[in-house]
């Protein structure tokens, strides 16, 4: 993706390095199925039935996106963020099952490769969900530890299946694994293990920030918190706690915890130089009775409406990032891949394709404008649309994980600006067709990227390699 100039006549600062003491913290916070409807400090409050105090508070303290994009399931986010590449060059497009031995090739460098090799302590906690078998789990892309689900937390439900049978079909575990060394398999996910996981993932959490920085170590944690995908079930301690049901519970679980790790980070002394990011992995939960919401967008996960491809996200690096900040501007998630490699003084691989771009001087409020202007977005193979500022060209339409995907013969376009909910097909008297021009110049740039380096097929071997031009792995 080709960065674009500021939009104003404003004057851009050049983002030059900062002299540090030390290399800063990363900690990234990653929330599963969180809608734009769900926090209070964007547009869900009492609506809900709980509100998100310390998330509240904490957007305060750095930059709330509004136009936050992920991908379109989990999968494809996660293999978004650590690469910094859109999910259908590294074959990695789709929600990965029980059985498929897919995941990210040997050949793909992941944030916990760049900050493993760079002398940070790096730790993952939660789902993984870019890898199931050898080779492919995160303690094999560079990070020292992980302690989680290999993918998905439906597969809790199996074991009260009355069509299962753990003797003929799959059975899911929570794994433990160290760099260098096998995954060993703790117990079977189920509902009961799958509701209290995370106060195992923060035990863990706590563990590797404490050695760190005791060892004086800069650190990066990836932090996969379990909520709010399915089943959404709160803890004891949180069960009838807001009275308006589980989900309410189960968000105010999601803002303590999130609270209880910010508290950690500052009793360690270390939250003064720690980048925090909060975000979701894409849209709403979508099945009943788990059901969330996408606040004033339609449309959940799996889905090319804005209530997918827009997701909670906040940044917080003191000293870097003004607090109070609050945009509409679109910030890709493999732009948060470029932008703390960056802001680490580290290098951006340059023998690959890489889609995030520098938000750096963006987030430093340096600028008022993203570097990016546009994205293209999929549903597995099939591209669903180009998204360009505030404008759509929408290539398939569907509006909920259940509905059917209805293939235009003629391309919408959707004015966000005036029809937030996606519902008219053209904004008369204004049907904005020279907007093809640039959502074409987005296109073109891809199909040109793929001259460089074709797509990693999905289940490719693990040691898959990309033919390239000579002219991108010499970069």
């Amino acid at each position: 993706m080709t960065q674009t100039p500021p939009r104003t006549a404003s004057k851009v600062v050049p983002n030059t390095p900062t002299v540090q003491s030390k290399k800063p913290n990363v900690v990234y916070f990653l929330v599963d199925n969180l809608g734009m409807g769900e926090l209070s400090s964007y547009t869900g409050s009492a609506l809900r039935g709980a509100t998100t105090t310390r998330i509240d508070a904490f957007a305060q303290e750095g930059m709330m996106l509004f136009n936050f994009a992920p991908e379109t399931q989990c999968t494809p986010s996660r293999s978004a963020l650590m690469t910094g590449r859109y999910s259908i060059r590294s074959g990695n497009q789709t929600v990965a099952l029980a059985g498929s031995h897919g995941g990210l090739v040997q050949w793909e460098r992941t944030l916990g490769d760049i900050f493993s090799e760079a002398g940070y302590a790096t730790s993952i906690v939660g789902k993984w969900h870019i890898g199931d078998s050898e080779g492919r789990w995160p303690t094999d892309h560079g990070f020292d530890e992980w302690y989680g689900i290999p993918r998905s937390y439906d597969e809790c439900l199996w074991a009260d299946d009355p069509w299962y049978d753990p003797k003929r079909d799959p059975v899911t575990h929570v794994l433990e694994s160290r760099k260098g060394q096998p995954v060993q398999e703790l117990e079977q996910l189920t509902v009961e293990v799958r509701r209290d996981i995370d106060i195992e993932y923060m035990k863990r959490a706590k563990d590797f920030l404490k050695r760190s920085t005791e060892a004086g170590k800069p650190f990066f944690l990836y932090f996969n918190y379990s909520m709010l995908h399915l089943p959404t079930i709160p803890r004891a301690e949180f069960k009838g706690k807001t009275g308006h049901g589980d989900w309410a519970d189960s968000l105010l679980e999601m803002d303590t915890d999130f609270g209880t790790l910010l508290d950690y980070l500052k009793s360690l002394g270390v939250d003064g130089n720690t980048i925090v990011v909060f975000s979701g992995d894409n849209g709403p939960e979508e099945m009943a009775p788990w059901r969330g919401t996408g606040g004033c967008f339609d449309g959940s996960y799996f889905t090319g409406m804005e209530g997918s491809l827009r997701t909670p996200a906040i940044v917080r690096y003191p000293g870097h990032v003004p607090a109070g900040q609050k945009s509409n501007e679109i910030v890709h998630i493999t732009d948060l891949f470029t932008t703390l490699v960056l802001w680490a003084g580290l290098e951006v691989p340059k023998d690959r394709v890489i889609d995030g771009v520098d938000q750096r001087a963006f987030f430093e409020g340096k600028q008022p404008n993203s570097n990016r202007d546009g994205f293209l977005y999929w549903m597995g193979d099939t591209l669903f649309g180009v998204k360009w500022r505030n404008f759509k060209m929408v290539l398939v339409m569907q509006r909920t994980l259940t509905d059917p995907a209805l293939h235009l013969t003629t391309p919408h376009l959707i004015n966000l600006d005036t029809d937030p909910k996606e519902r008219e097909p053209y904004d008369y008297p204004h049907i904005h067709t020279w907007v093809g021009a640039h959502t074409a110049r987005l296109l073109m740039e891809y199909q040109k990227s793929l001259g460089r380096e074709p797509l990693i097929p999905v289940g490719a071997p693990l040691d898959y390699v990309p033919k390239q031009k000579p002219s991108l792995s010499a970069a």
